[in-house]
């Protein structure tokens, strides 16, 4: 048992940073095994989602110490960062999804968007999307 909770926590956790994987799969294979309390696993796989997120968040608040973001310079890069400037940390709700949920979680970061909403927001979306898989395999 202690394995597999392992496992799901290293699979969140990677699949969190900018790192290719999904932890979904494994989740949903557990969740059908029936061995493990679904709170335990839901609650494993939050913890390493989100811990995930948050380095990367703290990964971005480093690469703006080395190149911050006055120093943008295409017409792209000042339109993304006043679009998340415009909206904030809630945007972090988003960093659940696939492809352009890690690069929000970096991008807060860099742009040193308050940290602690930041990380709320972060939670918070990561947790919906896996008790929204975790109610699927229930019904």
């Amino acid at each position: 048992m202690a394995l597999e909770l392992w496992g799901l926590f290293a699979s969140s956790f990677i699949a969190s940073t900018l790192f290719p994987g999904g932890s979904e799969a494994l989740l949903l294979w557990l969740l059908s095994q029936q061995q493990i309390s679904v709170y335990m696993l839901l609650g494993v796989a939050i913890t390493g989602n989100s811990l995930g997120g948050i380095v990367t968040l703290v990964m971005g608040r480093i690469i703006a110490h080395y190149y911050p973001a006055k120093k943008l310079g295409s017409t792209r890069q000042l339109k993304a960062q006043q679009w998340l400037m415009k909206r904030g940390s809630v945007v972090l709700l988003l960093s659940w999804l696939p492809l352009i949920g890690d690069p929000l979680c970096l991008l807060a970061g860099w742009l040193k968007l308050n940290v602690y909403a930041c990380i709320v927001f972060l939670v918070i979306g990561k947790a919906v999307r896996y008790l929204f898989l975790a109610v699927l395999m229930t019904v």
